[in-house]
């Protein structure tokens, strides 16, 4: 597989969760740098006052998805990290449409593979049984795996 693959998993007995698993031909430390700088994070997911502490609490700013009741505001939540392995968001909606609340957990773990990174996201906490975050799921599982991780690959190719 090489980083031009972009498999991602929608299990059907899985209704709470997206799983992207991608090669990136970068090395383990410069994915780092892209998760966890600030302004390397802007440019390819989205703005926001992210710092890399356990507990600190920021928002992010991006379009607002009206279908799925998507305000365009996350608020967000540094829950863990292992310094070049692996990061834990929470994530949740500033102001959901329709009082929809999502409490969503964000991980990204890094693994070496030869020259480059194996980037697993793990995005969990999607009610099954509510249409609109089921509609949510599928849209953001499709623009994990094509905007973002595009996004991220541009931003690791100039750095």
């Amino acid at each position: 597989m090489n980083d031009t693959d972009m498999p991602i998993t929608m299990d059907a007995d899985d209704l709470t969760t997206v799983r992207v698993d991608q090669f990136l031909a970068h090395p383990p430390g410069k994915v780092w740098r892209a998760l966890t700088e600030p302004e390397l994070l802007a440019r390819w997911l989205m703005p926001g006052d992210f710092r890399l502490e356990v507990g600190h609490r920021y928002t992010m700013e991006a379009a607002a998805v009206p279908v799925t009741g998507f305000s365009g505001t996350v608020l967000a939540e540094v829950l863990g990290f292992e310094a070049g392995r692996m990061l834990r968001i929470g994530w949740r909606d500033a102001d959901p449409a329709g009082g929809i609340e999502v409490d969503w957990t964000i991980t990204w773990t890094l693994e070496s593979e030869g020259t480059g990174t194996r980037l697993f996201l793990v995005h969990e906490g999607f009610d099954p049984d509510h249409p609109l975050q089921q509609k949510a799921r599928a849209i953001m599982g499709g623009g994990w795996r094509t905007g973002v991780m595009r996004s991220l690959r541009t931003i690791l190719d100039a750095m």
